[in-house]
């Protein structure tokens, strides 16, 4: 337990110290834009291996028996999550995490100005749900709750950064998902990185579905979801 424990640490302290913007200015004024992103999601999926890693070898204690409807909250969940992390990277976006630069915010922004912390939290609350053990729940809860305090972190930093601007900023892309899609006042619009979002979402999702989470984690979702 102890190993899945440094493993979230080291997780989040790589999330949470790069971000503060004089730490990550300066890191991009040393190697340039390209090659800090290309760094960082190097040393983030190399953890994020780690995480997984540790978990797996955690000793399993369950807190709730898992169900077929329980997995197929998961399979509902985990792609739109996926789709929402990846539109999110590939979107420019002043107000969030993204890979794209620029200040005209891409389509996804409309729905939520959030996407890609939505992404984890909703990929990280179906995989909770479906596994009901104590490893899980710290794995994936902790995730979700980072995820959850992003809200607030990146929306202080973006108010503070758009100055006079965070207003109508805000009254267009809304933190909660769909909220203005639903009224109506947002008219919904796809965008190529939406498009590509889309199609490497269904993908990965059809590759995990045909044997890759097994080959991974060692569990068939469809399996799990007709239990």
């Amino acid at each position: 337990m102890s190993q899945l424990y440094l493993a979230l640490f080291a997780f989040v302290l790589l999330h949470s110290v790069p971000a503060l913007p004089p730490i990550r200015s300066g890191v991009i004024a040393i190697l340039g834009r390209k090659t800090y992103i290309l760094t960082y999601s190097i040393v983030s999926t190399v953890l994020l291996v780690w995480v997984f890693h540790a978990a797996l070898n955690t000793p399993y204690v369950e807190l709730w028996e898992p169900s077929g409807s329980h997995a197929m909250v998961t399979l509902v969940l985990a792609p739109l999550g996926i789709f929402l992390v990846l539109a999110g990277l590939f979107t420019p976006n002043p107000a969030s995490i993204t890979f794209r630069s620029g200040d005209q915010p891409g389509a996804i922004v409309s729905v939520t100005r959030h996407p890609v912390l939505w992404g984890f939290f909703f990929w990280s609350g179906g995989h909770l749900i479906a596994n009901g053990d104590l490893r899980s729940l710290i794995l994936f809860g902790g995730l979700g709750l980072f995820s959850a305090a992003g809200f607030l972190m990146l929306d202080r930093r973006a108010k503070r950064r758009l100055g006079l601007g965070w207003s109508a900023f805000c009254a267009d892309h809304p933190l909660l998902v769909l909220p203005k899609l639903a009224s109506g006042t947002n008219r919904m619009r796809v965008d190529a990185p939406m498009a590509l979002a889309f199609a490497l979402t269904a993908a990965m999702t059809l590759w995990l579905l045909l044997g890759g989470h097994a080959f991974l984690f060692g569990a068939d979702p469809l399996i799990m979801a007709t239990m």
